[in-house]
């Protein structure tokens, strides 16, 4: 006997869970539309989990400062109250138009495939931040072999940092802000920067010029040695070729990520040089019924603006406008949230 179930068909998909993606699932539920969202990470919370969780966020309205994993624990509170089906641990490979399972002649839908499965939705929102990223690695042969062992590019725990001597190798705000992060937790912590100038806030630098960290400007990273865990790294001062050898715990190189499409690239999607889905003031790409917000999205003419609060403001147009694609004539407005969540 044959199976004759029909696969759900969402409302809206979300591609991205991180902030982005989150706030827009329960925007989306606000308008009592069913939702799913996949991300290929199988922890929700993006940029935000995956490379700085530990990290104080100070530019979200409402919260004077905020770590960035509570951040993703209320975004994700919040965002349960449209109950969206969640499909982590799954990387979106390609995206297609089919006929709507169940539907009438000429209906259609879109289909997300991921590494895994195949999912159904009328609209799908790209809320991809900056795309598949990967770290910048140094070309230092001892670092590959010390990878995990004691070499990491995130901070997945602060604490599992406490009483260590730690080298933190980079010049831009996330080696900053590691640095000062751990100065009143590690034993020692020293930041090596290969020139002069810091790429991070002045206020940090500034910061970080007054604390207890060891920093040496014009100085990179030549060896790492140790057994079966890095024990120690050897430094130069790139003027001079002075080495120095510090006894070291752990090594954080924070020389930030190279992003991209993947393969977002070859769904036909109108794309504005490697990083960027071209979209209009709606929100909308040259597909129907396909939208994109927060970093990945950029309007053609306007500067990039990758800020989480920005991305809270794009979702929600999408959204939107998304509702008035699915239910023509509909109301672009939604009302006021209090009206809407009143006595739920």
């Amino acid at each position: 006997m044959s199976d004759e179930r029909q696969p759900e068909v969402f409302d809206v998909t979300f591609i991205g869970a991180g902030p982005t993606g989150l706030f827009g699932a329960f925007y989306a539920g606000l308008r009592e539309l069913s939702v799913k969202v996949i991300d290929a990470l199988v922890q929700p919370g993006g940029q935000l989990i995956a490379l700085y969780p530990e990290k104080l966020i100070y530019d979200v309205p409402g919260f004077p400062a905020i770590l960035a994993k509570d951040l993703v624990d209320n975004l994700m509170e919040q965002a349960s109250r449209s109950n969206p089906a969640m499909a982590l641990g799954e990387r979106a490979a390609e995206l297609s138009r089919e006929p709507l399972p169940g539907g009438g002649p000429g209906e259609e839908c879109w289909v997300v495939e991921t590494d895994k499965v195949r999912h159904y939705s009328r609209t799908v929102i790209l809320a991809a931040g900056i795309g598949a990223f990967r770290p910048v690695k140094l070309p230092v042969e001892s670092v590959d072999r010390f990878e995990g062992k004691g070499v990491v590019y995130m901070v997945r725990d602060i604490n599992e940092y406490a009483g260590k001597r730690v080298l933190v190798v980079g010049g831009g705000d996330s080696a900053v802000d590691w640095a000062l992060a751990l100065d009143s937790i590690a034993e020692q912590v020293t930041l090596i920067h290969r020139r002069e100038g810091f790429r991070a806030h002045d206020a940090s630098v500034n910061a970080l010029m007054e604390s207890g960290v060891d920093v040496r400007i014009w100085h990179e990273l030549r060896e790492l040695q140790g057994e079966d865990h890095v024990e120690r790294a050897v430094v130069f001062n790139n003027r001079t070729d002075e080495e120095d050898t510090l006894p070291v715990d752990a090594i954080i190189l924070a020389l930030g990520f190279k992003a991209d499409l993947g393969p977002i690239r070859e769904w036909g999607l109108e794309t504005i040089g490697r990083r960027y889905i071209k979209v209009n003031g709606r929100m909308e790409t040259n597909l129907p019924g396909v939208y994109a917000a927060g970093d990945v999205a950029l309007q053609d003419g306007q500067d990039p603006l990758n800020l989480i609060v920005v991305g809270f403001g794009e979702v929600t147009v999408a959204v939107n406008f998304a509702y008035t694609h699915l239910k023509p004539g509909g109301k672009v407005f939604p009302g006021h949230s209090s009206e809407r969540m009143a006595g739920s």
